[in-house]
């Protein structure tokens, strides 16, 4: 961008010569699709004032004219003084700008920074075909397998079995931490040789990534809560890190500020990691045991491609997820998550719930986002046509193997009246043939 006025047209706000990327949108989408903005914001449960917001960029616009036009006035003075000493009136002009500018570059800061705060708020657009309300409006999609009609307690069955150790997690860091020991702990091992196996398979650079991200990745990624209340992260006192909540976190950010070659996708990775989270906002929610803890293992997918086949590629990763838990033989079903549902990011999302025999209900064990261009606007990741011309390209994620959850599906599954558990079919290879531990 060789102007204020180029980048004021990619939506692009500058101060001097810093510019940064102002709303995971883009204030001129806002601007031109104010009502579809507000109306998709509303569904997702988000309050937004949208005029609040334009109004806000009006002014801020008014105030760089104000800025750019005394810099050239500045520019124009040092000019004039150059080659000799400078006449006294020019000093004295150049004095007052020096001191205009001074009061009013902090204001376009100010304004900068409360803008960016707004517009930091505005969650993505939703596809036409989400179903509108909240979690009591999410659609069935599919189904498969045969709902057994009782099943063990998954923490009472790895208790009596001396699988796991909550109490001695919670004597070293607090409630919702534990131990894995003996055979649950062998267990999540063969789960995750068996799910990066699978995403192999299909194609994706299996990585290991960092297990924390600082505030701009964090913001990037559009992990804003509705409320205070329900902010999930653990930050680190001192420091512009917080720990991750899932992979996909540290995945988005790994093409930051580049620009890739529309040869070169889609970029597919799996990444693995520990995930951190504080479970705010989880009141009546389920709890029991592993379900729900504060950390646990899980081999997240993640694409990048073109817009063209983002929608493309939400259906090929819901499609491996499904293979996945086919392959396992766990009962499930695909609901479409309902605008009041989705979280800020996702354009349109699909969960897989499996069907709890202990519960008698289908709990959440996966889900998959398309969250369009809504990540890689905000973190700058952009695609280089074949043509020449550049533009933001799409991002999407999802679980792989969250392994705390799938730990519980197989146990409630798998165990049998003597105790043991049989081993799903896949997995027997990780534990030398044996087909029961």
């Amino acid at each position: 961008m060789d102007s204020p006025a180029e980048a004021e047209a990619a939506g692009v706000a500058v101060l001097g010569r810093a510019c940064y990327t102002k709303s995971m949108l883009g204030i001129n989408f806002i601007r031109e699709n104010q009502t579809l903005v507000e109306k998709s914001a509303k569904a997702k449960g988000y309050d937004v004032n949208i005029s609040e917001i334009i109004e806000l960029d009006n002014q801020r616009k008014s105030i760089l004219q104000s800025v750019e036009a005394l810099r050239q006035e500045r520019n124009s003075l040092t000019d004039k003084m150059k080659g000799g000493k400078p006449a006294p009136d020019l000093i004295e002009q150049a004095k007052i700008v020096k001191s205009k500018l001074a009061e009013i570059e902090p204001k376009l800061v100010s304004a900068e920074e409360e803008l960016h705060q707004k517009i930091a708020k505005v969650p993505n657009i939703i596809y036409d075909d989400v179903p509108l309300g909240g979690e009591e409006a999410n659609v069935e999609v599919a189904k498969w397998g045969e709902n057994k009609t009782s099943g063990v307690d998954h923490l009472d069955y790895a208790i009596s079995r001396d699988w796991v150790d909550f109490e001695r997690g919670a004597k070293v860091a607090g409630a919702k931490f534990y131990y894995l020991k003996n055979g649950l702990a062998l267990l999540e091992n063969a789960l995750l040789q068996f799910g990066l196996k699978k995403v192999q398979e299909h194609g994706f650079t299996f990585m290991t990534v960092p297990d924390m991200v600082s505030s701009k990745i964090l913001e990037g990624c559009g992990f804003n809560p509705r409320s205070d209340k329900q902010s999930d992260e653990y930050y680190i006192e001192g420091e512009d890190l917080a720990m991750i909540a899932t992979a996909e976190m540290p995945l988005t950010g790994y093409h930051m500020d580049e620009i890739i070659d529309e040869k070169s996708l889609p970029l597919c990775y799996a990444g693995y990691s520990a995930c951190f989270r504080k479970e705010a906002g989880t009141y009546g929610k389920h709890t029991r045991g592993l379900y729900r803890v504060h950390q646990f293992n899980k081999l997240e997918m993640y694409v990048f491609c073109l817009p063209e086949k983002s929608k493309e590629m939400h259906e090929k990763i819901r499609m491996i997820e499904e293979e996945i838990w086919q392959e396992l033989g766990i009962p499930y079903h695909v609901i479409s998550n309902a605008a009041g549902d989705l979280g800020a990011p996702a354009a349109k999302k699909y969960d897989i719930e499996y069907w709890s025999p202990a519960d008698q209900k289908y709990l959440e064990l996966t889900s998959c986002s398309n969250c369009t261009d809504f990540q890689a606007r905000s973190l700058n990741i952009r695609v280089r046509r074949e043509d020449g011309t550049v533009e933001v390209l799409h991002t999407l994620n999802g679980t792989a193997m969250a392994l705390s959850r799938t730990m519980i599906a197989v146990i409630e599954n798998y165990a049998k009246e003597n105790g043991k558990l049989t081993l799903p079919e896949v997995l027997r290879p990780y534990f030398d043939g044996a087909t029961e531990i």
